[in-house]
């Protein structure tokens, strides 16, 4: 085993029989229920995919997202703002398990570390592959940040597209949901509106 696995933040795609056996049972009875023949061809190994599928969109419960950032952190006299966005969030809504889909953008002001730039979207798998929802998601990697590096500010916004709403309820296909949260120095209105102005520049 590697160090990164020791340290229990790196994907792992192994799925345990165990649970794989339960999952997919209950799948099968979910695909009776649903009015299916689940002995036809096309659905004979849809229960085991599924149950694997399962595995993997929930696997941020076997990481540590602290770890991930404690992993890279590096002391360093920098006291601006290091913003990452555009960072692609993958979910699965805790109410109906339908995935929500988009974006996140984060910052933080370092106050004595900075963490390697890689970390911050290992972060946001680790928060996302869970059963979520996206206020939570938000909150979840707003006080990791701010719990484990300490910074004088944090920034979270996350804006994603639900297929709950799209493809069942009110079914609006083109909708968009905003959430976001903020610690410190981002709770000035002058800090705040720099964040937005930059996550929503295209300087790349």
């Amino acid at each position: 085993m590697d160090e990164a696995n020791e340290k229990g933040y790196q994907r792992n795609d192994s799925y345990e029989p165990e649970s794989t056996k339960q999952m997919s049972d209950a799948y099968a009875e979910i695909l009776k229920g649903a009015g299916e023949d689940v002995t036809r061809e096309g659905l004979l190994k849809t229960p085991e995919r599924a149950a694997k599928a399962m595995q993997f969109l929930t696997h941020g419960y076997d990481i540590d997202p602290a770890e991930i950032l404690k992993s890279a952190m590096f002391a360093e006299d920098y006291r601006q703002m290091v913003i990452v966005k555009d960072i692609e969030v993958y979910s699965l809504c805790e109410h109906h398990l339908l995935p929500f889909f988009g974006k996140a953008h984060i910052a933080y002001i370092p106050d004595g570390y900075i963490v390697g730039l890689s970390k911050i979207p290992r972060l946001v798998d680790a928060f996302s592959r869970r059963l979520q929802v996206q206020e939570r998601l938000t909150t979840d990697i707003r006080n990791c940040i701010e719990e484990t590096l300490k910074p004088l500010g944090v920034a979270v916004v996350i804006e994603a597209q639900h297929l709950c709403m799209q493809m069942r309820g009110v079914q609006k296909q083109n909708s968009v949901t905003t959430t976001s949260a903020f610690t410190g120095e981002f709770l000035e209105d002058k800090t705040r509106a720099e964040f937005i102005s930059l996550i929503g520049s295209r300087l790349h």
